[in-house]
């Protein structure tokens, strides 16, 4: 058998990477089934972004034997930011206001950014104090400060670890109902240009069935092209989505500058959705040959991310502008009726959407199956796995089918798990870690990160109840 490796996913999705279950976890525990090989981005500059071949250094210090540049580890950046949600941010804009929305991404942005930097140095600082063979990942970071902090809050660590591990899973599960939806609502409107008039429902059964196919292959390192061919394709796509966006605008003063109160919340979950790509930033960091220049005030972090949030803005402001009220949950949708650049770009979009759902969709399987195939799979396990994958494939079409609304479906991911995840558990540990030094948690950090922990409670509350209540108003129509 060979050596287990770290299995490294490179893939688009609304907002993140996902390399393992916590960023750091693969190999102990799902590495050991078929999906062992590692997934290498097949150009000749992301060769060299491979997770698991780490050692220790005779200092200690963890090195990998392929370490990434300034420049790959910038473009990972972009791959995992750049997704379904960047095609949501003109809907987002629609519910916040032209003005609103365009000031409140930037503080959005900073705040996510902000986030990430502090789950990043709590995860340095629990590998100084733990002297582990490997950095942790993100959920293996928050039992860490829990169980490293205040004794009456150290029971909680595994309880933690569970929470940050079921939030991973809804949001990529998320992810994957969002793709049944987006490639459904692309090639139906494709097909209705041909006069191929099929309800959205049908499609989604047509889609279901290439999706669970391609989510049968256990060997990842057999997805790999595939990645790369999505990437290129999202790229083209987006790229001539915003040029058709910034033809022929009309003037600003005829857009609402700021959405009346009701719809903000639905604006800061698909906002939150878009940016949510918090478990993205520790492997990145990870494998990088110079990882001090992750984190500097020019570094991989803050520059990247400077560049994802202008493309945000851009995009939502240009889509909201060019088709007001009309914009839809993707701009590929508002694409010109009947020209066949606007086939070709909805097609591409959704074929990329589809080869990235099964990288999308290994996140939950290897987080979940191991433990259920220690319990339920002694015998037949292959099968028994295979089963397991159909049941989650389903499980997301099923939602799909019930929530067709694109938009709304991606408001109510963003509000669920993606506050969660990208706003609430960062500030907390930051808090939990302080409260065991010798200074205390001084005042300023106490009442930022309490600002933050506010936030994203608001936002998951009042956008999950929004979604759900647009759905509810959706479906009565």
């Amino acid at each position: 058998m060979k050596k287990k490796d770290k299995v490294n996913i490179n893939s688009i999705s609304g907002s993140m990477v996902s390399m393992g279950h916590d960023g750091s976890n693969v190999s102990e525990g799902y590495g050991a089934y078929q999906s062992q090989e590692q997934i290498i981005v097949p150009d000749t500059k992301s060769q060299d972004f491979e997770i698991g071949k780490s050692i220790e250094a005779t200092d200690g210090h963890h090195i990998v034997s392929h370490p990434t540049s300034y420049a790959d580890t910038m473009l990972h950046l972009f791959r995992g930011n750049i997704g379904s949600g960047l095609l949501a941010m003109g809907d987002a804009f629609k519910n916040g206001g032209i003005v609103f929305a365009t000031i409140s991404t930037v503080l959005l942005g900073i705040i996510c950014v902000h986030a990430q930097h502090l789950l990043l140095n709590c995860s340095e600082e629990m590998y100084r104090q733990t002297k582990r063979d490997k950095p942790p990942g993100f959920a293996e970071t928050v039992a860490l400060v829990f169980a490293n902090g205040p004794t009456r809050l150290r029971p909680l660590a595994s309880t933690m670890r569970v929470l940050v591990n079921t939030f991973l899973c809804i949001t990529q599960l998320g992810f994957c109902c969002v793709y049944i939806v987006f490639i459904a609502n692309n090639i139906k409107m494709i097909c209705d240009q041909y006069n191929i008039h099929i309800d959205l429902s049908i499609h989604m059964i047509i889609v279901v069935v290439p999706v669970l196919l391609s989510c049968m292959v256990r060997n990842l390192k057999y997805l790999t092209p595939f990645s790369t061919i999505a990437n290129l394709l999202m790229a083209i796509g987006v790229s001539v989505v915003v040029y058709e966006a910034a033809q022929d605008l009309p003037p600003v003063e005829t857009r609402v500058y700021m959405a009346s109160w009701q719809s903000l919340p639905l604006y800061f979950g698909t906002a939150v959705y878009a940016f949510e790509g918090i478990g993205l930033v520790l492997p990145l960091k990870n494998e990088m040959r110079k990882p001090e220049l992750f984190q500097k005030p020019f570094g991989v972090l803050n520059v990247g991310m400077v560049v994802v949030g202008c493309i945000f803005i851009t995009v939502g402001f240009l889509g909201y502008l060019k088709w007001g009220d009309d914009v839809t949950g993707s701009l590929t949708l508002n694409l010109k009726p009947g020209h066949i650049l606007s086939n070709v770009v909805q097609g591409l979009i959704a074929i990329a959407m589809l080869f990235t759902y099964p990288l999308q969709f290994y996140v939950p399987i290897c987080i979940t199956w191991p433990r259920l195939r220690k319990r339920y799979a002694n015998t037949s396990p292959v099968i028994k796995e295979l089963g397991y994958r159909s049941i989650l494939v389903l499980l997301t079409f099923i939602l799909a089918e019930s929530i067709p609304q694109l938009g709304l479906f991606i408001s109510l991911v963003g509000a669920i798990s993606s506050t969660a995840l990208a706003l609430v558990f960062p500030p907390l540990i930051e808090l939990v870690y302080k409260s065991q030094t010798s200074k205390g948690i001084p005042i300023v950090i106490l009442m930022k990160n309490i600002v933050i922990i506010s936030l994203g409670l608001f936002i998951f509350v009042t956008g999950t109840y929004e979604s759900i209540a647009s759905i509810v108003r959706a479906f009565q129509l």
